[in-house]
């Protein structure tokens, strides 16, 4: 099976700034807090202030809320808008953001997603991580940076689980 890849004007400049992350910035871990009903898998992160990243490209259109602090916010690399908790909004589907984070934000997104159950949220960690890479599957746009080749938002995830493991390593 081939990935469909979304490719815009701007993806070169967000490109650039994801390979920044990667490869020359200490990798942030955001908290992030899975809930489930039914129907509907619901994400909220956590971003301290001071923050600078980019968003995943979504397959879908769906509601957010900034329920806690203020953000600046680029969509697609274009002109800057910020936001101010309480901000309730609509992402399209096939946009990328890039963020700066004004003050600590707390931003959530609702996704309807046919195979999410409320019982899910009684899953280990273990069991509730498989089920949401199952879901991003469905939600998430697979992404090749147009500069390395390659899935930076697996690279990343690839750098902070082996920053976790060096933090257990040496206690």
């Amino acid at each position: 099976m081939s990935e469909k890849l979304i490719i815009r004007e701007n993806d070169k400049i967000v490109d650039e700034l994801d390979l920044l992350f990667v490869n020359d910035l200490q990798p942030i871990d955001f908290p992030l807090v899975h809930r489930f009903t039914d129907g509907m898998y619901i994400r909220e992160i956590f971003m301290p202030q001071g923050s600078l990243l980019t968003s995943k490209i979504h397959k879908t259109t769906h509601p957010y809320t900034i329920s806690k602090g203020k953000v600046a916010v680029s969509i697609d690399g274009k002109e800057w808008t910020e936001y101010e908790a309480p901000f309730t909004g609509i992402t399209l589907a096939g946009t990328r953001r890039i963020l700066y984070i004004i003050s600590d934000c707390v931003w959530t997104t609702y996704h309807c997603v046919p195979m999410a159950s409320e019982s899910d949220n009684e899953f280990d960690e273990e069991t509730k991580m498989k089920l949401i890479d199952v879901i991003e599957d469905e939600i998430i746009e697979k992404h090749i940076n147009s500069i390395s080749g390659s899935n930076v938002n697996d690279e990343y995830k690839k750098i902070l689980s082996n920053n976790k493991n060096e933090l257990l390593w040496h206690g």
